[in-house]
């Protein structure tokens, strides 16, 4: 497969992005108009940039307004037209992207169109290019591939191809198995973009809401499948119109593009595998390596500078200490198959955070080869003589992903620390979930990377009000739930110590229990307001009692059709706190109806804390 990535995808100035795509190891571009006009690099120099850089300059993009139109605009185009092949020329650019008309197009006659491209492809033929037809999803009189094609073919001229744009066909909800109706010598140029399901006018979610493949929730799995089966083998390129992207760093930036074409790679392996098509492809489409789902988080690192306030917090949990790492400056605490690791900070950062997560899979070598391929850094890690070998990759929020072989009743890198101190029957189990505050320009390569890496499952993301704004919040997590990883969106200009959208929750038997218990041990959860338990009162038939005990102890409420949920909240070390939950008969959900509670709650206890306002 051919990548190529649109300038207008990443940030910075033309060479910025040039650069940026070549270390990513795509192999071309699309140049972005805008981008050209703007640099101060004359055209032969930008192509001598891209040759030295091992880029082709696959499309030069976009011409509108062409086709529909009356004869003396006509002739205007087509001087516009000649006027860009020849800057095409020095370029060294073949490929045209003619947008199908919005705006000055007076008719919708197919055939006026279809000897209006003619023409154009005369003049094309002249210099020695091409032009790929494109219909916008938003063209006044041709918004479908289907027309576009249909007009390409009453064309008639080895100059003029479809340019398939799977945001203009998908956001319309048009089948893209039409596709392989289209021969593929008159496919010139594939454009990708995911994106979420909007209900929104096409033209603003095209120009706002694209996303890289994998990232959105549109099938672009089976759209290529298609496209492959018609025997086309030119570039797929990447045209990704984000608010996000054109702020964020373009390396950083072009490496997710990458791995998100990598991943389409797999996803459209699979479909071709599971729907077999009668014609041979010239695309070669490779699937991933094949990963197990990981069976546990085996453990959780904490980076705190207050490690003593942490040391407190798990021992009034239930936890015990195993000690010291015989050779690292980190230890750690346990109960059940919770496990979590405890350091102060490597770097200057100040506030603690969750570092890494190490995962429990059948083959740690195989899932480091699916990481590396979907161009996840690997993290060289220190170990000493006797160390239990663990291979990771970084995040793109910087944290850690380990990966471990599966132990018969605990990792064998436990016994690297001490034994625990104490031994009784745990009351929490097990890691629940894990929720990481991602900054904004990183939500959405995270939500690709556990999904491409990990292929974890993206559930229908929620919106959640807090005091300082919407917090977007989006689930990813394996089919049997073992793995459950959310992603917090930090508010655009919040103050993310305001929020404290990062924790940790832990499964548990008996979250009363536990609650009461660990009061005694000095435990002080999060406090709830009495209003909340009053709603609940309203919202439930639930027992006097239980609500008066959950009152009591700060222990929230959930239930739904299939069970109950109960659980209650830490307060925060810095930006971490923990959580503790119990899940009864069934229940699958996180609780959604008291995060706008919890939120508050500990916007008001920080505010208590740093300002001395009263509770």
């Amino acid at each position: 497969m051919r990548t190529s990535i649109a300038t207008v995808c990443l940030s910075g100035t033309l060479d910025q992005k040039l650069v940026a795509a070549h270390e990513a190891g795509f192999d071309g571009v699309e140049i972005f108009e805008p981008d050209l006009v703007a640099s101060p690099d004359s055209p032969e120099t930008i192509r001598t940039r891209a040759e030295e850089l091992g880029l082709s300059l696959d499309l030069y993009q976009p011409f509108r307004d062409f086709e529909g139109v009356g004869p003396d605009l006509l002739e205007r185009n087509l001087r516009r037209a000649a006027a860009k092949f020849t800057l095409m020329n020095r370029l060294g650019i073949e490929t045209m992207l003619l947008c199908s008309n919005v705006a000055t197009a007076r008719s919708g006659d197919e055939q006026l169109a279809a000897a209006q491209l003619r023409e154009l492809g005369d003049l094309a033929e002249r210099f020695g290019v091409r032009v790929a037809y494109e219909a916008l999803a938003w063209g006044r009189f041709v918004d479908s591939y289907e027309q576009a094609a249909r007009i390409v073919r009453l064309t008639d001229h080895p100059r003029v191809g479809v340019c398939l744009d799977s945001f203009h066909i998908l956001s319309k909800g048009h089948n893209p198995e039409a596709i392989e109706t289209i021969p593929a010598d008159k496919i010139f140029f594939v454009q990708l973009a995911d994106a979420p399901l909007l209900s929104m006018d096409v033209l603003s979610w095209s120009r706002h809401h694209r996303l890289f493949p994998g990232e959105g929730g549109f099938e672009l799995g089976a759209f290529m499948g298609h496209l492959v089966r018609t025997g086309y083998d030119g570039p797929i390129s990447l045209e990704i119109f984000n608010d996000t992207f054109r702020q964020s760093d373009p390396r950083a930036t072009a490496v997710e593009a990458r791995r998100s074409l990598r991943w389409l790679e797999h996803e459209t392996a699979l479909w071709l595998g599971a729907s077999p098509g009668a014609r041979a492809a010239r695309m070669s489409a490779s699937a991933l390596p094949a990963v197990e789902p990981p069976a546990e988080v085996n453990y959780l690192e904490l980076r705190a500078d207050a490690v003593d306030d942490m040391r407190a917090l798990l021992s009034q949990l239930g936890f015990h200490a195993h000690g010291r790492h015989r050779t690292k400056a980190v230890e750690l605490w346990s109960q059940g198959a919770a496990r979590i690791i405890v350091g102060r900070p490597e770097s200057d950062r100040p506030q603690p955070t969750v570092a890494g997560i190490g995962l429990s899979v059948v083959s740690p070598e195989t899932a480091m080869r699916r990481a590396t391929e979907l161009f996840a850094p690997e993290i060289l890690r220190r170990e000493s003589a006797g160390d239990e070998p663990l291979v990771g990759v970084r995040a793109p929020d910087g944290s850690e992903v380990f990966f471990g072989a599966e132990g018969e009743t605990e990792p064998n890198w436990v016994h690297e620390f001490g034994a625990p101190a104490g031994e009784d029957t745990p009351v929490i189990q097990r890691v629940d979930h894990v929720n990481l505050a991602q900054p904004w320009q990183h939500f959405d390569a995270g939500v690709l990377f556990f999904h491409s890496v990990l292929d974890l499952r993206a559930q229908p993301s929620l919106e959640v009000a807090a005091p300082v704004g919407l917090v977007r919040s989006q689930v990813l997590r394996s089919a049997d739930g073992v793995i459950r990883i959310a992603l917090n969106l930090v508010p655009s200009g919040a103050d993310p110590d305001a929020i404290l959208p990062q924790h940790i929750a832990f499964a548990a038997s008996d979250v009363l229990g536990l609650a009461r218990t660990a009061r005694e041990r000095g435990f002080r959860p999060l406090d709830i307001p009495a209003n909340y338990y009053d709603d609940i009162a309203a919202r439930y038939d639930i027992d006097p009692a239980l609500l008066s005990e959950l009152k009591e102890l700060n222990v929230m409420y959930d239930r739904d059709e299939s069970g109950e949920f109960l659980h209650f909240y830490t307060p925060p070390i810095g930006t971490v706190f923990l959580e503790v939950v119990e899940r009864r008969d069934g229940y699958d959900g996180y609780g959604a109806l008291n995060a706008p509670v919890r939120l508050a709650a500990q916007y008001q206890q920080r505010r208590v804390a740093t300002e001395g306002v009263s509770a």
